[in-house]
């Protein structure tokens, strides 16, 4: 049986790039992409047991954490990490028309967000539109000359569109990290590890309390993000990355059990690899 996999869609986005690469990656054999419309929905094909692993973006390099991935996964505390893989993101705008005809653009707001000093110096008066993907931008924009996309350049080839101008990312450095995600037992070993935690009690210093735990550890925190628990004004669910050497997966563990009193619920999503894609 073929190994189903959502990703953002439709074809030609940058999570059909990622989801590609992840497959290379951990050897998966006899892959099955399925194409979803919205975040929401990826999260949900992997959680009903639908498809057997999905790859998502989790953070931008500019515009930060993807919200939507945060909150899913700590709803789906079941699901793990199996592996992440950082994406240069250059976004092309595409068009049927002429830079100076373009007067909507269309792409999923954090490419709009990612590119508009961009758009304020050369496209000032058109109108931003947000979509569900880039390459849903793309398919939208195809057959217009008024309306322009802001996508990859596999979305353009995908559906026959001329490259305005390339790259309009404001940052040259733009990079995406996608994960690759799946049900079943965590990996304890890896580069990464992933946690979130709901705290025991809302008082001064209960963070810092249950952050001394990675200190004690020797553990270098690379990345700590808050959510709303959506309980109530003020309670909030942190997201923590730590960095992992082949000797501190023991360490590992030990954290766990260091933090566990501290915490109301405790989620760890697994250690895992985590790759580079070259720039080409």
């Amino acid at each position: 049986m073929p190994t189903r996999i959502a990703f953002l869609g439709p074809a030609g986005t940058y999570g059909e790039q990622a989801a590609a690469a992840l497959v290379d990656l951990e050897t998966i054999s006899d892959p099955e992409f399925v194409p979803c419309k919205g975040l929401r929905s990826v999260m949900d094909q992997l959680a009903s047991g639908d498809c057997g692993a999905a790859v998502v973006p989790v953070e931008n390099s500019v515009e930060g954490g993807v919200t939507a991935i945060l909150d899913a996964l700590w709803i789906h505390r079941e699901l793990c990490i199996r592996r992440a893989l950082v994406l240069p993101i250059r976004h092309a705008l595409l068009s049927h028309g002429s830079l100076n005809g373009i007067t909507e653009v269309l792409s999923h707001p954090q490419a709009l967000a990612q590119c508009s000093s961009w758009l304020a110096e050369n496209l000032p008066e058109a109108l931003q539109l947000p979509t569900s993907s880039t390459a849903e931008a793309a398919r939208m924009v195809a057959g217009s000359r008024f309306r322009a996309a802001i996508a990859s350049r596999q979305a353009g080839v995908e559906h026959g569109l001329d490259q305005l101008a390339f790259p309009v990312n404001d940052v040259p450095g733009n990079s995406t990290r996608f994960l690759l995600l799946q049900r079943g037992e965590r990996r304890q070993t890896g580069d990464v590890a992933s946690l979130a935690f709901s705290l025991q009690r809302n008082a001064p210093g209960a963070l810092l309390e249950a952050l001394g735990c990675l200190a004690r550890q020797n553990l270098n925190m690379s990345r700590i993000e808050s959510r709303p628990s959506k309980r109530e004004l003020g309670e909030y669910v942190f997201f923590v990355d730590v960095d992992l050497t082949a000797e501190s997966s023991s360490a590992l563990q030990e954290l766990l059990m260091d933090l566990q009193p501290l915490c109301e619920h405790l989620a760890h999503f697994g250690a895992y690899p985590s790759s580079t894609l070259n720039d080409t």
